[in-house]
């Protein structure tokens, strides 16, 4: 784990406080907070139009880049306190050494062990609450609907839903708000990820690169499915193509992380 990189992020939980009229448990109110185009917008705007304390939690895994980092901060700022920063104890690098492997499209204990589990957590810690999570109107109920699955005690709240915001809605406001978001607010290891985004990481953050490639050969396995492309499937692999100055097609170019298939949608939130 690497706590240096999440130092400004810190705060306490938020105490249930009693109603002084009713004596009962006034609701916490937490916000998703992914940092992604749709949580933040939601954030925002719910500042705006439902002003109240919330709570504003990330789950970072500790393998987020540089810019990532950054906007958490940028967002703190923005909504006037600092955001509520809840792991699991462990790191993306920390687990994969732990359990020696990596995770894969069929098993995203990723996302389960350090995102899901610990944001249910602390929800089932600070009940009654209420949780804001950035589903838009466009995406498919059925599909999208309680990704963060259902725990006793909250209600679950989709404002981008409630207000009818799509895609093209959630745009608009972030650049009305001059709010940028980084082309990627995923692991910098996703498995997920594209060529042109392996290209832009050995380009950019060659340590990160090379801490993967090490991961790869650590466990016997690598973070690319083989058949995915005519490309070597190893980062090792990979590396000597880019040395060599072969480039894949788009490098240089980050398209949305939305495009890429059957990706996790806690992460890209």
């Amino acid at each position: 784990m690497r706590p240096l990189l999440w130092a400004g992020l810190l705060q306490s939980g938020i105490t249930m406080t009693p109603s002084p009229v009713t004596g009962l448990a006034v609701p916490t109110h937490i916000v998703a907070l992914s940092g992604g185009k749709d949580s933040t917008a939601m954030a925002l705007r719910l500042a705006e139009v439902e002003p109240r304390e919330y709570s504003y939690v990330v789950t970072p895994t500790g393998d987020e880049l540089p810019d990532m980092l950054e906007h958490w901060k940028h967002l703190g700022e923005l909504l006037g306190k600092p955001l509520t920063v809840v792991t699991s104890g462990h790191s993306l690098q920390g687990l994969i050494r732990d359990q020696n492997a990596l995770p894969n499209f069929r098993m995203r204990w990723c996302t389960r062990i350090l995102k899901i589990e610990p944001f249910n957590a602390y929800l089932y810690e600070h009940r009654p609450a209420i949780s804001y999570v950035g589903l838009r109107a466009d995406e498919p109920t059925s599909k999208r609907g309680g990704i963060f699955g259902n725990v006793e005690g909250i209600q679950q709240r989709y404002p981008l839903r409630e207000w009818g915001w799509g895609l093209l809605d959630v745009w608009r406001y972030l650049e009305l708000c001059g709010v940028t978001i980084p082309p990627r607010t995923d692991c910098a290891r996703c498995f997920f990820q594209r060529l042109e985004e392996w290209y832009s990481l050995w380009y950019w953050h060659r340590d990160k690169y090379l801490e993967a490639e090490a991961e790869e050969t650590m466990t016997g396995h690598t973070f690319r499915s083989p058949g995915r492309d005519t490309w070597p499937v190893s980062l090792a692999g990979l590396r000597q193509e880019f040395e060599k100055g072969n480039l894949p097609r788009n490098a240089g170019r980050l398209r949305l992380m939305d495009a890429r298939p059957n990706m996790c949608r806690v992460c890209s939130l």
